[in-house]
C-alpha cells in the first residue's frame, strides 16, 4: 500500500477529487491511503504561516517551522525502514514524467508539500531531502493542483488501482504515445471507425495499434522517439 501524506494550506482542494474515479476506488479498496496535514494547524501561538521575503519584494513567503515539524512528525510516526519521499511541487523543479510516477508508485509513502505565495523558504530543501518536480514551464497559484497531478498519475500504477494491462499500454509507459480509442456508434457524420477495429481479427487489431502508437508518436512527439 502506498501511503500519501498531503501538507498544505488547503486541504478542501483534494477531498473530493481523492474520493473519486480511480483514486477513490483505490483508496476504498486498500491500495492507497491519503492523509492531510493543514500547515495552519501546525502553527505555534503567535506565528504566522508566511512572512515578508528577507531582502525586500512583492508577495510574501512560507516559513519553515510548521512545514518542517509536520515532516518530521510523518517520519517520527512511520516505519524507520519504509521507502519514502518528500516532494514539493515547484516551477524550478525537475519536469515530472511518467517514469517518475512509476517510481513514486513504488514507494510506502509519499508526502507532497504544497507551496504558496512566492514559494517555501528555500532553506527547506537543506533540512529535509526534497524532491522538486514541476509540470511546466508555467507558474501557478500554489503547489495543490500540480500534487494533485502528482498523486494521480502515482496513485492509478499502484497494484489494485486498475488493470496492470491497462497501464502497460498507456502513452509513456513503452515511449510512445497510446493508440487511438474508438468506441459506439461506428459511423458518426460521415466518420468512420477504422475497418480493422470492427473485423474481429485481433492480431490485425494489435499490430494496427502499434503501427498507430508508433505514427502518433512520430506526428506528435517526435522527442519521445529513440
Amino acid at each position: 500500500m502506498l501511503a500519501v501524506e498531503i501538507v498544505t494550506l488547503f486541504p478542501e482542494v483534494f477531498a473530493p477529487f481523492v474520493g473519486l474515479s480511480i483514486i477513490g476506488r483505490a483508496v476504498e479498496g486498500g491500495s492507497i491511503s491519503v492523509r492531510y496535514h493543514n500547515i495552519l494547524d501546525a502553527l505555534k501561538d503567535g506565528e504566522r504561516a508566511d512572512a515578508t521575503p528577507y531582502g525586500g519584494g512583492p508577495g510574501m513567503v512560507m516559513r519553515l517551522e510548521p512545514i518542517v515539524r509536520i515532516v518530521d512528525r510523518i517520519a517520527a510516526e512511520a516505519p524507520v525502514y519504509e521507502k519514502r519521499a518528500v516532494v514539493v511541487p515547484s516551477p524550478s523543479g525537475k519536469r515530472f514524467e511518467q517514469a517518475d510516477a512509476v517510481a513514486l508508485s513504488g514507494l510506502d509513502r509519499l508526502v507532497l508539500v504544497c507551496g504558496h505565495y512566492e514559494g517555501i523558504d528555500e532553506r527547506l530543501g537543506a533540512v529535509v531531502d526534497i524532491r522538486e518536480f514541476s509540470l511546466g514551464d508555467f507558474v501557478l497559484t500554489g503547489g495543490e493542483l500540480p500534487a494533485l497531478a502528482i498523486l494521480d498519475s502515482t496513485a492509478r500504477l499502484v497494484e489494485g488501482a486498475i488493470r496492470p494491462e491497462s497501464a502497460r499500454s498507456e502513452s509513456f509507459m513503452e515511449g510512445t504515445l497510446d493508440h487511438p480509442s474508438f468506441t459506439r456508434p461506428p459511423s458518426f457524420r460521415g466518420v468512420d471507425v477504422p475497418e480493422v477495429l470492427l473485423s474481429g481479427d485481433h492480431a490485425r487489431i494489435a499490430e494496427w495499434r502499434r503501427e498507430q502508437s508508433r505514427e502518433r508518436t512520430r506526428r506528435r512527439r517526435p522527442d519521445l522517439e529513440t
